[in-house]
This record gives structure tokens, sequence and C-alpha cells, in this order.
């Protein structure tokens, strides 16, 4: 029984099928972007604030060799301040296409601020103590 080859054009149409939903699917898409669905219960009778909310300030402290807290999690317009008072001098850049922006001096005292405008996971390290790790998940 002969082997039967696919015409150029059925080959074609099967190519383009399968880039299609792999493109749909999220196939080589940055994994910190991917969605989830959370729900939330209101438990309050309190009624909500009317207005638009105002940006949160939230702190990171650097010390002891650590970024604490190491995770947290802001809404977008929100700004992180990291306050540096340890020993050896730090900074904090980002991991990664999304956290490039993040990127400050190397502080042994003092802080740095970075409002976060858009929604995401953002990784970063001290690049002198590349063990010191931390995320913002904005969103």
């Amino acid at each position: 029984m002969p082997i039967r080859r696919p015409s150029p054009a059925r080959v074609l149409l099967l190519v383009t099928v399968v880039a299609g939903a792999l493109i749909a699917s999220g196939c080589g898409s940055d994994s910190s972007k991917s969605a989830t669905a959370t729900t939330t219960v209101a438990t309050s009778s309190a009624a909500a604030p009317s207005g638009p909310r105002q940006p949160a300030d939230v702190t990171v402290n650097v010390a002891d060799m650590k970024f604490s807290p190491a995770a947290l999690t802001v809404k977008a317009g929100d700004k992180v301040t990291w306050k540096f008072d340890d020993k050896a001098p730090h900074a904090v850049q980002g991991i990664g296409d999304i956290a490039l922006g993040i990127n400050s001096p190397i502080i042994r005292k003092g802080e740095w601020s970075f409002t976060f405008t858009t929604p995401g996971t953002y990784r970063y390290l001290c690049p002198l103590h590349p063990d010191m790790k931390g995320t913002v998940t904005v969103e």
C-alpha cells in the first residue's frame, strides 16, 4: 500500500491552525503575566469609600542582608520605598523585561522609591548580593 503525502495546501492549512492554537493558548508568553481569577466576597456592611482610591506608600526594609518583606502585593499606582540600613551596601535591580525600570543606585543608608503603574509580577534582587531577592505583585 503506497504512502499518501498531503498536498502543500493541506500542509499550509495545518501549520496555520496549529500556529493559531499556540498563539491563542499563550505559548511563549511570560508566565509572570498569566491571568488568575480571584473572587472576593465582602463581609462588611460598611459603605465603600466614594471617589478614586488614593495611591499607597509601601515600605521594604533592606537590612541584615535581606529584603523585608521579600514578597508584597500592591495596586497599580502605589509607590514602594526601599529603606536601606545595613552594614553592607545594597541596590534594587529588576529581573526580566517587565522589571527593567527598577534600578536603584548602590545605597548603604537611605531610601529609594519606585511607583508601579502596570499590573504584573516584578522580580528584583540586589546585584551585589544575588541571594537577596524580592517580588512585587501589582494588581
